[in-house]
Parts: C-alpha cells; sequence; structure tokens
C-alpha cells in the first residue's frame, strides 16, 4: 500500500464514521425534542398544576435513569447524602411545586415543626426581598436538616434536581469560596437539560391554564402555598429526615 493509497483508506474510514456521528448527534438531540413534546401532553392531561409538577418529576426521573443506563460515558457524580453546599443557594420553583411541597409538608410534619420552618421560611423569604443581587445570596436552605439531609427530599423542587457535581470542592470554592464572576459548577449537561425542559414546560401549562407562569423564590413560594393549607393532614406523622 502506498502513502497515498493509506491516506485514501484511513481518510473514507473517518469521513464514514463522521458521518454517522451528525447522524447520531442530531438524533440525541431530538431526545429532547420528544421529551419537550411529552412534558407538555402529559402536563395537559394533568387534572391541576400541581399534578403537572407530580408528573414533571416522575418523568424527569425517569429520563435521568434511562440517559444513566443506556448512554456512555456519563460524567461521574460527586455528589452524596449530606454533602449540602448547593442547599446554600438561592433556589426558585416553577408553578405547582410549592403546592406539592406544602401538601407533604402538611402530611409529614408535626405542628411544631411546621411552626418552626415557617419562622426559617420567613427569615429565607426576607434575605431574598433584601439581596441586592438574589443568585450571590448564600444562605443555609430553610428545609435542611440538621444533619445536612434535605427533609422534603421526596419532594425537593427541579432546581435542587438538576444540580449534579464532579467535584465536592469545587462546590465547597463556588458557594463558600472567592471565585471568578460568571464561573460556577460543571454540570451534567443532559441531566440539567432533562430538568430546565420540564421548568419551562411548567410553566407553559401553566399559562395554558390562565395561571401565574414565572418561578417564585423558594422561601416565599412555599410560605403562600403553606398558608392555604390548615395544619397537618390527619394522617401526618413526626418527620424524621430524608
Amino acid at each position: 500500500m502506498s502513502a497515498q493509497d493509506a491516506i485514501d483508506f484511513v481518510s473514507d474510514n473517518i469521513a464514514e464514521v463522521g458521518t454517522l456521528m451528525r447522524s447520531l448527534s442530531g438524533r440525541y438531540e431530538g431526545i429532547f425534542g420528544n421529551l419537550r413534546a411529552a412534558y407538555g401532553v402529559a402536563f395537559e392531561q394533568a387534572d391541576s398544576i400541581a399534578d403537572a409538577a407530580r408528573d414533571a418529576t416522575a418523568i424527569a426521573d425517569a429520563i435521568t435513569a434511562a440517559i444513566r443506563d443506556n448512554i456512555p460515558n456519563q460524567p461521574g457524580n460527586a455528589c452524596t447524602s449530606g454533602c449540602a453546599a448547593c442547599c446554600h443557594l438561592y433556589v426558585q420553583v416553577p408553578p405547582g411545586t410549592a403546592t406539592v411541597m406544602a401538601q407533604h409538608i402538611a402530611a409529614h410534619f408535626a405542628p411544631d415543626e411546621q411552626t418552626a420552618l415557617r419562622t426559617r421560611l420567613e427569615v429565607a423569604a426576607a434575605a431574598a426581598r433584601d439581596a441586592a443581587d438574589v443568585m450571590k445570596l448564600r444562605m443555609r436552605c430553610a428545609l435542611l436538616g440538621t444533619d445536612n439531609r434535605c427533609t422534603v427530599y421526596e419532594v425537593r423542587p427541579l432546581t435542587c434536581r438538576a444540580f449534579t457535581s464532579r467535584s465536592v470542592a469545587r462546590c465547597h470554592d463556588v458557594v463558600f469560596g472567592d471565585v471568578p464572576e460568571g464561573t460556577g459548577v460543571e454540570q451534567n449537561a443532559a441531566h440539567f437539560r432533562i430538568h430546565m425542559e420540564a421548568t419551562f414546560a411548567l410553566e407553559q401549562a401553566a399559562r395554558n391554564r390562565g395561571l401565574p407562569d414565572v418561578q417564585k423564590g423558594l422561601a416565599q413560594a412555599l410560605l403562600d402555598e403553606m398558608g392555604t393549607i390548615d395544619g397537618p393532614a390527619p394522617e401526618a406523622k413526626r418527620h424524621t429526615g430524608s
């Protein structure tokens, strides 16, 4: 085989693989278009915006698992129970989310725990209102337990579910340290997009129902919803953490 033959042989091989990769790239992008459409159909059929928010979580969890199990070379994840740096960031929630959380709290938190939570939420909401830039606000989440575990983990917001990190040290640097403006924690792109598509679809679902569609700060949104629920549900039990 001459040098030119070798060049032609390998170049043709590269061109063939490149064509396949471009095709796969388009099909991969199509996953998220299909997901967006599926969210829309499911949310339209939901009885309420809160039910749509529940469906959003169920769909996002399942699709995240499907990506993890079937798409190779997914980035590693350093997140573990009790690792709570990200629980000091300002969080916004889309329509329906705070209702689901408030219902969970009413069913699973004892009255004294609900009272204590309201106090913490009021402090957090006030801090957000007074902050010059809420995105720079660093404050322990009112829902974080003394063991640094989320007390409403089963119904935690999409924003919290979306966040992942490959480095605990990096999280601590970004949240508690002094890092250059515009830098952050590198996310698992597919995982993050799954949850952001759910967020956008919930906003659209609210608009379609003639409901407020803007995201609200978690503390204030939860306070507003807890105010519409009169104490714990009959089956309420003392919360023991997640």
